[in-house]
């Protein structure tokens, strides 16, 4: 085929157009299909068709999942971690209108690590010489920024991470009040994911625990508590 010959999306059927091709390892995609993928979604071009098919069917179920999604906690700034303690669940994302935007809703226990990278950005100030060229100072001097990035590890079979920058504007100096700030927010996103995700595990393996024969203190009778907690023969509560 040459190189200008029309080229149809595998997974919609639709015409691509001259610079809407999105290639696969093993076949092409259209603009409009590629916009449903996950933003955190890398490697595309080494991905299989099939791969991105049940990416797109995990996509789709996922709207499921925001429709469902019940805010307990924000943290951050413009992007934001919103946590639905209740359902051990949480999104990332930067938009004000996540709810259509349809940004992933992954679990606590899906979180493998968090780490903070804090990236410093350095342009050299020069100074004008008597002939009006440009020329270091001595020692040189530099503009100095810092911004803060936080990495999600993530137990996923469609990506791996999700990285974002903390701050919202420009951290020029260490240790200013923006910069404690960023470094707060990235700690608090830290502590709640890891936190949580400790306790989902912990509540995971007491559930999945073999249950122990006990006496039960109202009725006398020696019995395994069913699910709730509960004496099988009177019904009474019992405590491990």
């Amino acid at each position: 085929m040459g190189l200008f010959d029309k080229k149809y999306c595998d997974i919609c059927g639709g015409k691509i157009g001259l610079l809407g091709n999105r290639k696969l390892e093993d076949g092409n995609m259209c603009k409009s299909c590629a916009s449903l993928l996950s933003p955190f979604t890398t490697d595309r071009r080494r991905t299989t068709l099939a791969e991105i098919k049940d990416h797109l069917a995990y996509r789709e179920a996922n709207k499921n999942e925001v429709a469902a999604f019940n805010v307990t906690r924000t943290i951050g700034g413009k992007t934001k971690v919103l946590l639905d303690e209740d359902n051990g669940k949480f999104i990332v994302t930067s938009s004000s209108r996540w709810q259509s935007e349809n940004p992933d809703v992954m679990l606590f226990s899906q979180v493998t690590g968090c780490q903070t990278e804090i990236k410093e950005s350095r342009q050299e100030i020069k100074r004008q010489d008597k002939d009006g060229k440009s020329v270091s100072y001595n020692p040189p001097r530099y503009d100095i920024d810092y911004d803060f990035y936080l990495t999600i590890h993530i137990n996923s079979p469609f990506f791996s991470e999700i990285e974002f920058k903390v701050n919202d504007s420009r951290i020029e100096e260490r240790n200013s009040v923006e910069y404690r700030e960023a470094q707060r927010q990235a700690d608090e996103i830290k502590q709640a994911l890891t936190q949580v995700r400790q306790e989902v595990r912990e509540n995971i393996a007491a559930a999945n625990a073999p249950k122990v024969a006990q006496t039960c203190p109202l009725c006398g009778a020696t019995t395994t508590p069913d699910a709730s907690g509960c004496c099988e023969y009177c019904g009474g509560a019992m405590t491990q």
